[in-house]
């Protein structure tokens, strides 16, 4: 069977959410990445980046969110985009892979995580990550999917991020992207996305930001901890 290591940040989530709309079976590993899941021994072999999520399928290793739908879209046949060229899909993958997730990931630590508040580093990751949603809500302007006509992969890979904006960008970021928030609420309202985001409450993952998991998520204030 295949097994899925995951926690509930939006990039395992995403692919939570492949899992469940394909109906395949999987064997759900959680990874506390407040507790220092991600650096074992074990998990490293499987990622040696320590990030999640990762899959073994088979005896096949992936690691990186998009690598993973990408190899399961593939693998299965499943959401794919229909009649449209693989630079497009591909594209937008990518889009999501090198911009969209940094970007926001650094623009959610800058304004919740980090200890020093730095207005440059806030306002740049802001910035970029307003700018990377604005192309998003425009792509779908006038269309109803990221890629062809039907639903994808880059629709799920779009979702993981886009539906955390209001944490990202605050509650009235959404106001400015209608296309993208109809995406959102499109699959939010899917039987596969409440499942993929559920998925989390059947294990025990640590609640507290403290100063031991700010050491152990973020290497360089590990020396700043006593």
């Amino acid at each position: 069977m295949l097994k899925f290591y995951f926690n509930g940040s939006p990039n395992p989530t995403k692919v939570a959410l492949f899992l469940e709309e394909a109906g395949l079976a999987y064997e759900p590993i959680a990874v506390d990445t407040r507790t220092g899941d991600q650096f074992k021994p074990d998990y490293l072999a499987i990622n040696p980046n320590g990030k999640v999520p990762a899959i073994v399928d088979d005896g096949a290793v992936v690691f990186d969110s998009n690598a993973i739908l990408l190899y399961l879209a593939e693998k299965t046949g499943k959401f794919l985009p229909a009649n449209t060229h693989r630079g497009e899909l591909l594209s937008w993958l990518m889009f999501v892979a090198t911009g969209v997730g940094p970007f926001f990931g650094q623009a959610v630590h800058f304004k919740h995580f980090a200890p020093e508040k730095v207005d440059y580093a806030h306002n740049r990751y802001q910035y970029e990550a307003q700018r990377h949603a604005g192309i998003l809500n425009d792509r779908l302007a006038g269309r109803k999917y990221m890629v062809g006509d039907t639903y994808s992969i880059v629709d799920m890979d779009v979702w993981g991020w886009a539906r955390m904006i209001p944490f990202v960008a605050g509650e009235e970021a959404f106001a400015k992207l209608p296309n993208l928030k109809r995406l959102v609420d499109e699959v939010n309202a899917r039987p596969a996305a409440a499942k993929a985001i559920a998925l989390k409450d059947n294990f025990k993952f640590k609640a507290e930001m403290d100063d031991a998991a700010r050491a152990t998520m973020f290497k360089h204030l590990a020396n700043k901890v006593a």
